[in-house]
């Protein structure tokens, strides 16, 4: 007589459990990051580029080349 144990039962019968909930993919970005549904990004027009709103100072200096400091 084989007994196999309850999770290995309901594995075999249901398949594995989604054990993280996958946010649903929108692309990637300038930066090969991936854009998730209802992340903020930012189009610019020149280029057409993608980028994420957080990576944008990040952008800008790659790109354009522009230099962020603090005023004193």
């Amino acid at each position: 007589m084989h007994v196999e144990h309850p999770e290995i039962t309901q594995v075999n019968r249901t398949g594995y459990a989604n054990m993280i909930a996958q946010s649903e993919h929108a692309g990637v970005d300038y930066f090969g990051t991936e854009i998730l549904i209802g992340d903020e990004i930012v189009t610019d027009d020149n280029t057409g580029e993608v980028v994420l709103k957080e990576d944008l100072e990040k952008y800008l200096e790659e790109e354009y080349g522009f230099k962020f400091t603090t005023a004193e």
